[in-house]
């Protein structure tokens, strides 16, 4: 990686702790959390930075329980903003399309957003049939109600919020797990 590559990846991850550090405490308006995904967004495309990995990993997302998808959309403007590739399959998908284009695509990332209990069965059976080397990355309500579930369904990360779920991507090291 030149210098001018690292220079930019620093840019860029100072931007986004700037505002990890100022929703510190407190709970930003969804309208402040858009701004500031797209502020780092606009910062990526000005300065022409590829985002926070020199080749940026792939991430599909889907709902399996969800028909607004007001999740995924926060999903995809944090992840862009990240410099995340993003393949959306869309809201209300079977367990069986996910894992479908999991096994085709061979993604870094899988990002689901879960709103029903009920959605259990369907989430350990998604685990099961995707690449072990694809990390499922979930929120929504039901992993705040049910602490253990993410634990029961493989669930490698819980995003409780946008914050978490950029604080999880700026840890996040494709080469320390390369897609299967």
């Amino acid at each position: 990686m030149t210098a001018d590559a690292i220079h930019d990846r620093q840019a860029l991850d100072r931007r986004i702790r700037r505002h990890l550090e100022a929703w510190r405490g407190r709970r930003p308006s969804r309208e402040e959390l858009m701004e500031a995904a797209d502020a780092v967004t606009d910062l990526r495309h000005a300065n022409g930075i590829p985002g926070l990995w020199p080749d940026p990993p792939l991430m599909i997302t889907a709902t399996l329980d969800d028909a607004f998808g007001h999740g995924l959309e926060v999903i995809h403007r944090f992840g862009r903003a990240a410099g995340l590739r993003l393949l959306p399959l869309g809201t209300l998908q079977t367990a069986a399309a996910v894992a479908a284009a999991c096994r085709r695509h061979r993604p870094h990332l899988l990002g689901l957003t879960v709103l029903q209990f009920d959605t259990e069965a369907d989430l350990i059976r998604l685990r099961g049939a995707i690449p072990s080397a694809t990390r499922v990355v979930a929120g929504g309500p039901v992993f705040a109600a049910d602490p253990d579930l993410a634990a029961r369904a493989g669930i490698d990360h819980v995003a409780r919020d946008a914050a978490a779920f950029w604080e999880f991507l700026l840890g996040f090291d494709p080469a320390a797990d390369p897609p299967a």
